[in-house]
């Protein structure tokens, strides 16, 4: 198993809640993780039929199976245990009693928020981050074939054919979650639908001409997006407020988690075929902005990311909030490095004057340097960026 590095911050939870929470996409690890940290604890998984219906139709004589606590998985599958949950840890006392694991945010985090507030240490747990990779000496031989293969951790741990997983994960997992919380009439629009988010992503959303492109309504094209940040497949990056006297846009970018799907999704067959795409520079600011948000959420913590872009077209592709000050990113996949890249940088910074923090700039070649007051940081080596993140949040 490649370790994680939200296993500390589970274990920190775990001493100061009674009930423990991971929620993430579907194969993004949870269970092993979960099994890993509390392996003196039963699991259960809610995903089988005959412990689904014991749960509903005897929640009390079902936890009461468990007086010590369990891992139990799915559990957004069976609403109605949430209630006795909360009755038994209130009455026990113990922190760290159960470990539960979801991969629908509507399902898991609404009932939590519900009926479970102020007893949960929640954990969003992402496929692999570059550095957990690294940390496990997984081979990566380019930043192509990183962006191409993905984080996934079947992928890694399982050496499994990357358009092979990810042709049966669209169909047996993305497919199913859509049917189980609102109603598919037409799979195909769906699918088309999958491709042209793949097509935008790191762009701002529109969802007018995503809903032309797919010949289905506005509301229909929200629907669906509701469904896949549900899911852990996609995420929005919201633009900075602070206009700095200039009108801002206002419309969020779309991201995916993982860069394999997306470039599956857009039907790029291997690293070679993705050098010379003309998404590849999106895919590259995707991974960044991706490992930026694994960082925050395998510490248990909300996102602070944030773009900023003036009607002009001046953009930084992200600003970390820190308090009252902001940290900017730049994000460039070319592998030399360019005095160019630095200008946008330059820019907000005269903009932004005393809340801006010391910029950084994410690129695609393999030296760390430090150029007009810019931290350069290699691809290759994002954590002393994290490190500077961490430290100053």
């Amino acid at each position: 198993m490649i370790a994680r590095r939200a296993s500390t911050t589970l274990a920190t939870l775990a001493r100061g809640y009674p009930v423990v929470a991971i929620t993430g996409p579907r194969q993004s690890g949870k269970t092993t993780l979960a099994k890993a940290q509390f392996p003196d604890k039963p699991y259960v998984s809610l995903e089988d039929p005959d412990t689904r219906a014991y749960a509903e139709e005897d929640p009390r004589g079902f936890l009461g199976r468990y007086a010590n606590g369990a891992v139990i998985d799915e559990v957004q599958r069976c609403p109605a245990l949430f209630s006795y949950l909360q009755t038994q840890v209130d009455y026990d006392g113990r922190m760290g009693q159960f470990v539960l694991t979801g991969s629908q945010q509507f399902g898991l985090l609404s009932h939590i928020t519900q009926t479970l507030a102020g007893r949960v240490g929640l954990v969003q747990l992402l496929p692999f981050s570059l550095r957990e990779l690294q940390d496990a000496a997984a081979p990566i031989d380019s930043v192509d074939e990183l962006l191409w293969r993905g984080l996934y951790p079947p992928i890694h741990d399982r050496e499994l054919a990357p358009e092979q997983w990810f042709a049966n994960y669209v169909m047996t997992y993305l497919e199913r979650d859509l049917r189980q919380i609102i109603e598919l009439r037409n799979l195909s629009l769906f699918q088309r639908f999958l491709k042209l988010c793949a097509a935008r992503c790191g762009q701002l959303l529109n969802m007018s001409s995503l809903a032309n492109d797919c010949g289905v309504t506005h509301k229909t094209i929200g629907a669906w997006l509701s469904v896949l940040e549900a899911s852990y497949v996609v995420f929005m990056l919201q633009p900075h407020h602070q206009n700095f006297g200039k009108r801002l846009v206002k419309s969020a970018k779309l991201y995916f988690h993982d860069t394999g799907l997306a470039a599956h999704l857009m039907g790029i067959r291997d690293a070679a075929h993705l050098s010379i795409h003309s998404a590849r520079g999106a895919l590259f600011e995707n991974f960044v902005v991706s490992e930026l948000l694994k960082n925050r959420f395998n510490q248990g913590l909300a996102s602070n990311l944030y773009f900023w872009r003036n009607n002009t077209g001046e953009e930084v592709d992200v600003l970390i909030e820190q308090g009252e000050t902001l940290m900017p990113v730049e994000i460039k996949s070319g592998q030399t490095f360019n005095p160019d890249f630095l200008t946008g940088l330059h820019k907000w910074a005269r903009y932004a004057g005393p809340v801006a923090q010391p910029a950084h700039l994410v690129y695609g070649g393999d030296s760390n340097m430090n150029r007009s007051g810019v931290s350069v940081h290699s691809w290759r080596e994002l954590q002393p960026l994290l490190d500077e993140i961490h430290s100053a949040a």
